[in-house]
């Protein structure tokens, strides 16, 4: 288990989250490289399609890229993901996870 930062991040949740906001929680980040790639939609819809089976085991899921806050929303949108998604331009949660 990794202790989650402290740091607020940029998400399609309209406006600054931080995990530690989710404490009670299990949480799920995943990474993954570029929104609108074949294997990163591949990733997201087999997130999105489990989605129930994270929600009765009382987990969140969050997706990490380097995108923009903007393509991310757009990302979330065309393929309705029912989770947020977070903008590390910086790669600071990248660096945090390793």
């Amino acid at each position: 288990m990794i202790k989650v930062p402290t740091i607020a991040f940029n998400s399609t949740i309209n406006g600054p989250v931080r995990l530690s906001d989710f404490h009670g929680k299990n949480i799920v980040v995943y990474f993954y490289p570029k929104d609108n790639t074949p294997g990163c939609i591949l990733e997201a819809i087999d997130f999105r399609d489990c989605m129930s089976a994270f929600s009765d085991l009382n987990t969140i899921v969050f997706g990490v890229s380097r995108d923009t806050t903007q393509s991310q929303m757009n990302f979330k949108q065309r393929l309705a993901l029912p989770f947020e998604l977070i903008s590390d331009r910086d790669e600071k949660f990248c660096q945090h996870f390793g």
